[in-house]
């Protein structure tokens, strides 16, 4: 006769198949009910809606909202893919922020479906979908984008509402930099006889010195017998100067961001000490700051069934009372923490000595990731390769809707680990850092 624990791994190994098939989104058909409720029982999935669920860590706190914020994306798209065959797509403003690579998650994603019902549909955490009904865009104005179907950038340009741009300056401008020639955008202000559009775009492209893109769009609109007068939708000027090389839209996101930002924080630096006389004193004072520290760094990983969690519940290792496998992780990663501590005090200590700061930081700093994770390489929790580069995948920080930037060309991305389409090799569960 089957134990309980044989049972929880039988529903597990279901689990696992689903999440091995790279599905996030999970219907209530795609498992039986008695798996699913003994999932849900266990704390192994979680209802998003009436009939979908999608996998959480078992060990998570209540009200948790790491784990949907780090599944939100694609289980968007499986589920609006389910609702609507291929006959939807984000709207103009939430495909502009993804091709710009800003993926963090709306308090309501806007979407355009011509079987829209107008309403919005609730999601854990108060977010929602609110489906419009409106024409979709033709397929050429369509791209996929990790299941998503969102807008091609010049057509979502086209379509932007006019106010979006002063509202949501460094990403709209990030877009405009993407454009590399005005054709791009100007058969689309052509087929439509868009003559206000096309006054509103070339003023945007002047804004971030693409002069020769707007005058293109104007003089092209004039020749074809449109009235044009050029607008600038956005309030300001950059902050910065927009290069013409093509950079990435989350570079110049980020330089914008810091320049517009640099300022406030400035404001609220003390003025700089400059080196200490007792370099002795100092770092005794970085030690004493350390358990502080280690306690505030924190950085949630999502979480994944592997086959060796199967096996720990079949043969009843596994006591989810107890909770010994997030112990055991955590002094995992505490110890990888002090070392990498331990290598960081190392560094400042050469700094305190006179070494250049920058010099030492970049020398240095693959070391610190090797100490930091390589207690869990040597436990097994991560594999030798993890250890190469920098993050392979991205890191969510408890209650913030921030989705980490991808880290590979969006065409490439795609592992399932956290239940998010951009994640690193790491096939097991993933410690959690909840350092002290």
């Amino acid at each position: 006769m089957a134990t309980p624990t044989d049972k929880l791994a039988q529903s597990l190994d279901a689990l696992k198949a689903l999440q091995d098939a790279k599905a996030v989104a999970i219907r209530a058909s795609y498992l039986s009910r008695v798996h699913r409720e003994r999932l849900l029982k266990n704390g192994f999935i979680r209802e998003v809606m009436k009939g979908w669920y999608i996998p959480v860590r078992p060990s998570g706190p209540a009200g948790e909202s790491t784990d949907w914020y780090a599944c939100f994306w694609p289980f968007c798209a499986a589920y609006l893919s389910e609702r609507f065959g291929q006959d939807w797509c984000l709207g103009a403003e939430h495909s502009i922020a993804l091709h710009t690579g800003n993926w963090n998650v709306p308090r309501q994603l806007l979407v355009r479906a011509t079987r829209g019902g107008n309403k919005p549909t609730g999601l854990l955490h108060d977010t929602s979908i609110f489906d419009l009904r409106l024409e979709v865009p033709k397929p050429g104005d369509i791209q996929i984008i990790d299941g998503l179907r969102v807008m091609r950038l010049p057509a979502a340009l086209v379509a932007c509402a006019p106010g979006h741009f002063a509202a949501h300056p460094i990403e709209m401008r990030a877009a405009l930099a993407m454009v590399a020639d005005g054709s791009d955008v100007l058969g689309r202000l052509l087929d439509g006889g868009h003559s206000s559009i096309a006054g509103r775009l070339a003023g945007a492209f002047r804004n971030i010195g693409r002069d020769q893109i707007a005058e293109s769009i104007t003089a092209t609109m004039k020749a074809a017998g449109y009235t044009v007068n050029e607008t600038d939708p956005f309030a300001d000027r950059p902050p910065i100067a927009i290069g013409q090389r093509e950079t990435s839209p989350v570079v110049n996101r980020l330089r914008m961001s810091w320049a517009e930002m640099r300022g406030t924080v400035l404001e609220r630096f003390p003025p700089a000490p400059g080196l200490p006389g007792d370099v002795a004193a100092y770092l005794n004072k970085v030690e004493d700051a350390y358990a502080t520290d280690a306690y505030n760094s924190l950085s949630i990983e999502g979480y994944r069934v592997s086959a060796e969690l199967i096996e720990r519940v079949r043969s009843g290792n596994w006591n989810p009372d107890k909770d010994t496998d997030r112990e055991h992780q955590d002094a995992l990663a505490a110890r990888g923490y002090w070392q990498a501590f331990q290598k960081v005090k190392d560094t400042l200590n050469r700094i305190l000595q006179g070494g250049n700061a920058g010099e030492a930081a970049q020398a240095d700093h693959g070391t610190w990731y090797r100490e930091m994770f390589g207690p869990s390489v040597t436990a097994g929790l991560l594999k030798p390769a993890d250890l190469a580069g920098y993050r392979n995948g991205p890191v969510f920080i408890r209650q913030s809707m921030h989705v980490p930037p991808r880290s590979a060309p969006m065409a490439t991305s795609n592992c399932s680990t956290y239940g998010h389409p951009n994640c690193s090799r790491q096939d097991v569960w993933i410690m959690r850092r909840r350092w002290g």
